[in-house]
């Protein structure tokens, strides 16, 4: 039987890798090896996480956090390089843009694997972000590239990819067969709307968290102005990530915002269903924002996910609390069909298939 090994350093990377997974394991033809590197610590991936989620558990946890990217970068290039030397296997899957991601791709590549990166070609072309680097590294040493959107092919063509020996594939974005398989569950397994008695359609749900706001005060100061001024319109929900909060707190900075501590998956699903509409600087989340049928005002400079922004199912407005208000305006009076197919269907079927081709 052929062999996968997928590596693994976040929780969000978790949720999409389980549906590729569950493909994986009902055709019986691939075995796959998980490996959890540890990169993003969350004390909510426990035992229980990995049952209710569906998730088959890593046989490896390198447990590798909490340091630079220099040096977590390094280290898991040594752990995987370890597994790989144990495990052998025929291809490796790295997904998006972390430390993990260029970690799993490079020690594959010097040791001669097959690498398949999943969501391939998405670029931001800004280079100050970590996460930039690490996925224009990535493709370029990829064997099979499988792209969520035309955008991305076309990023990949416009960087030469046409002449390299890999291969490149519109597969479309797992996250879509996330969102929709998972929420068939959501509602039975989460309360948090009844906990928070929220009132569909009015509130906001709002998270940051990327280091381009939370280390720069000015920025941060700037977006929570534009969420306060929101927050008197309709109540603003904001699962509040640690690094925001310590920032707030250091800075003794006070919001009459709804803030409550990081949700799970689920949790996040059933915000997502009810809410009016998401402000963030999350890339994931701007596409489950659209996923669930709401508009997006996007905190940060730039976007991966273009055709939100085309198609008027998002807006950039940077830190910038005037953008932010008048988009929200905006919004309110806005009427879209939310049924464009941007995204693709059966998207784990696909790529499974294309998986398939170089093992």
């Amino acid at each position: 039987m052929k062999k996968i090994v997928t590596i693994l350093g976040a929780r969000p990377q978790f949720v999409k890798a389980a549906v590729l997974s569950r493909i994986i394991k009902s055709y019986d033809e691939i075995e796959e090896i998980i490996v959890h590197t540890g990169q993003h610590y969350d004390t909510n991936m426990s035992a229980v996480f990995f049952d209710e989620m569906e998730i088959p558990l890593p046989k490896y946890n390198l447990d590798i956090n909490c340091l630079s990217h220099g040096v977590m970068t390094g280290q898991m290039l040594v752990k995987i390089e370890e597994v790989l030397n144990i495990e052998q296997p025929d291809a490796v899957v790295v997904f998006g843009d972390t430390n993990s991601t260029i970690a799993g791709a490079l020690a594959a590549k010097k040791m001669n694997i097959k690498v398949v990166h999943i969501e391939a070609g998405l670029r931001s072309f800004n280079m100050k972000m970590p996460e930039e680097i690490n996925r224009i590294l990535t493709d370029r040493i990829s064997d099979l590239l499988l792209c969520p959107t035309n955008t991305a092919i076309e990023n990949l063509q416009n960087e030469g990819f046409g002449t390299f020996d890999s291969c490149i594939v519109k597969s479309g974005d797992i996250m879509k067969d996330t969102v929709e398989y998972y929420s068939k569950t959501s509602e039975k397994k989460s309360s948090i709307i009844a906990d928070l008695k929220l009132t569909s359609n009015e509130f906001v749900v709002a998270t940051i968290h990327r280091q381009e706001n939370t280390n720069d005060l000015n920025k941060l100061k700037s977006i929570f102005d534009g969420l306060e001024k929101i927050s008197a319109i309709k109540q603003v929900v904001m699962p509040l990530h640690p690094r925001t909060k310590s920032i707030l707190e250091n800075n003794q900075l006070h919001y009459s915002i709804n803030f409550i501590n990081p949700v799970g998956y689920f949790d996040m699903l059933e915000l997502l269903k009810h809410c009016n509409l998401v402000i963030t600087d999350s890339g994931g989340l701007q596409k489950e924002a659209y996923f669930n049928k709401k508009h997006c005002i996007i905190a940060r400079e730039e976007t991966e996910w273009i055709e939100l922004i085309s198609n008027n199912f998002a807006k950039i407005v940077d830190a910038n609390s005037e953008k932010m208000i008048q988009a929200f305006s905006n919004f309110q009076n806005s009427i879209v069909n939310f049924d464009k197919n941007l995204y693709g269907n059966n998207v784990g079927e696909k790529m499974y298939a294309e998986i398939k081709k170089i093992v």
